[in-house]
């Protein structure tokens, strides 16, 4: 990926096709709630200057779209959308997990995965698809559909999925709400068409046919503290919260996207449900993941 500081131009001398920059700007400050005012303020410049930015009457310089950027809490790849929207080449690299440049990256990632066990995690890309997970994980999705198994896996529809854990799910209603919040939340932080189809598809999914539904979140579960996923499974049943571990200095943006949910168990059965599992599963030999 390019790091030059030069203005990229067509061959006919223009900027590249697609919303000016200064639109850009405005729908991400919009996006924020924040007005003229606000962000001139956040960003130290005067409000007349982010309005004639935000017009086309004045051109933004390659460091003041960074700066804005920076205030805005844009996500690393819109940056470099403002920056090509601009004329500039984009300044934020963009690896593969497995490119050589990413190795400490990804020994990190796998690093965290296997010191979770028992319990499982997992890693995802900003549009929930599995790029790893440790052994706990497996034993969680029995009997799912080969066909939701098939890559990429995206594990917002292996969860909602009348074919997925749906069946399997003791607290589903409950637990759909929680996912399609947490959707949304991220939709209007990134304005992201994938995440909006997506959600789309998850909405419309029916309640499952056989359900399991026992009341999950009552005493005892804490309901006012966390959402449990309380899945049924051939071991019994197991409940779990999960927490989003996320690399808070990324200047890649693949890295900069790239998240692990960690599962905890709830309660002392699931705990010792899930050490008993994992125990009954062979290592993977020494040097592979």
């Amino acid at each position: 990926m390019p790091h030059g500081t030069s203005q990229t131009t067509g061959r006919n001398g223009r900027a590249p096709a697609g919303p000016p920059v200064g639109a850009l700007l405005r729908s991400w400050r919009q996006r924020r709630g924040l007005s003229q005012l606000d962000l001139a303020c956040e960003a130290d410049i005067s409000t007349r200057h982010v309005s004639f930015l935000e017009t086309g009457r004045s051109q933004p310089s390659r460091g003041m779209l960074i700066h804005l950027a920076e205030r805005l809490d844009v996500p690393l790849r819109d940056r470099n959308a403002l920056l090509v929207a601009a004329g500039f080449a984009p300044v934020y690299s963009e690896h593969s997990l497995d490119n050589p440049a990413m190795e400490a990256a990804r020994k990190a990632v796998d690093l965290v995965l296997t010191g979770h066990e028992p319990f499982p995690a997992l890693a995802v890309d900003r549009h929930w698809h599995l790029l790893a997970a440790n052994r706990a994980v497996a034993p969680l999705l029995e009997g799912v559909s080969a066909e939701l198994l098939a890559g990429p896996v995206n594990v917002l529809r292996l969860s909602l999925h009348p074919e997925g854990l749906a069946g399997r799910i003791g607290n589903w209603a409950q637990w759909r709400e929680h996912v399609l919040s947490r959707l949304t939340r991220q939709i209007e932080a990134s304005a992201d068409p994938v995440l909006v189809a997506l959600r789309s598809e998850l909405q419309g999914y029916p309640a499952p046919a056989s359900s399991l539904d026992d009341g999950g979140g009552e005493a005892g579960h804490h309901p006012d503290v966390v959402v449990p996923l309380r899945l049924h499974t051939s071991v019994g049943l197991l409940s779990l919260f999960s927490t989003t571990t996320v690399f808070g200095t990324a200047v890649d943006v693949t890295l900069s996207e790239l998240a692990i949910e960690a599962f905890f168990p709830a309660d002392a059965e699931t705990a010792e449900r899930l050490r008993r599992t994992l125990a009954e599963i062979p290592s993977p030999p020494r040097g592979e993941g």
